[in-house]
């Protein structure tokens, strides 16, 4: 078995949650860095995952990293950040974590690094933007988790309403993650049965306010939202080392529109390698228009400060 090699740059919440989600499955990394700027956490992190490993599916090497490692990395993971405060949008957060990225990714390309770029900081899309222009590297090498969690949470709420699998449930959470994000029901089905054959339109709002809405809930509850991100990052991980040809909701380059934003994708060794077009009626199409257009006003915020 080659090497796979990964790193999580940002050891809070989220990067934790992922580095045990991985523990936890069957995956193809194989080795797995650690790094952040309190090194005392991170090898307290690395003591309690290698314990782990005793009764983990998978077999990997785990140790405290440092940028050094970047040079034959396969995948780099940044969770690094400042946290989403209750009652604070996503977009809120922009001017305070693009700083932490630049920073970030220029120790990374100081190291030769030409692995895949996965991003999970919020707000994910801009981020994920910022990252391939900190980088330089190809648009495809670079994606963030975009939708895929707001999808899970879907799924689940359609399969929990409806009493089937949430792998049976077809359909996609699109655009920005955050506020302006969007269920194109017209495009939503289970075993090829339109979603309206099982589900009210009164059902259908419900369930997309419930979607919109969780991570604040959660956020108000708890404090933060890690679990499911942690979940869904091991997935895409699965996806690229695996080389798997696997289509998901990430956050991925459009060329129309310079932003990256969440839409299907197939996603492989390389990163993104292309996105899945469907069909969009006409208000389903103006909601993603809308959706670009306030990623594209807040890179332009930013970029002119």
């Amino acid at each position: 078995m080659n090497n796979k090699k990964v790193i999580i740059i940002g050891c809070g919440n989220v990067g934790m949650s992922y580095a045990y989600a991985l523990l936890n499955q069957r995956t193809y990394v194989n080795e797995l860095a650690l790094i952040d700027l309190n090194k005392e956490r991170v090898e307290g992190e690395v003591m309690d995952l290698n314990h782990c490993l005793a009764f983990s599916p998978s077999k990997m090497k785990i140790k405290v990293g440092d940028y050094t490692d970047c040079k034959d990395a396969n995948l780099i993971v940044i969770a690094a950040g400042v946290n989403q405060a209750p009652g604070e949008t996503r977009l809120g957060l922009l001017q305070r974590n693009a700083k932490i990225f630049k920073s970030i990714v220029k120790e990374v390309m100081n190291n030769e690094f030409n692995g895949v770029f996965l991003i999970a900081t919020n707000p994910v899309d801009i981020m994920t933007y910022l990252t391939q222009k900190y980088s330089g590297l190809p648009r495809f090498k670079v994606i963030g988790s975009g939708t895929t969690l707001d999808t899970a949470r879907l799924k689940f709420l359609i399969a929990d309403k409806v009493k089937v699998s949430p792998s049976n449930v077809h359909g996609y959470v699109i655009g920005e993650h955050g506020d302006s994000e969007f269920i194109p029901w017209s495009n939503v089905n289970i075993a090829l049965q339109p979603i309206t054959d099982f589900i009210t339109q009164k059902d259908m709002d419900k369930i997309a306010e419930e979607v919109k809405t969780a991570a604040y809930k959660i956020i108000n509850a708890k404090g933060a939202t890690y679990y499911g991100i942690g979940m869904c990052l091991v997935r895409i991980t699965n996806a690229i080392l695996g080389d798997e040809n696997t289509v998901m909701v990430i956050s991925t380059y459009d060329e129309t529109n310079d932003v990256y934003i969440g839409l299907p994708s197939v996603i492989n060794k390389n990163g993104a390698e292309r996105k899945i077009h469907f069909n969009l009626n006409t208000e389903e199409a103006a909601k993603l228009n809308n959706s670009i257009n306030i990623l594209k006003s807040a890179i332009k915020e930013l970029e002119g400060k």
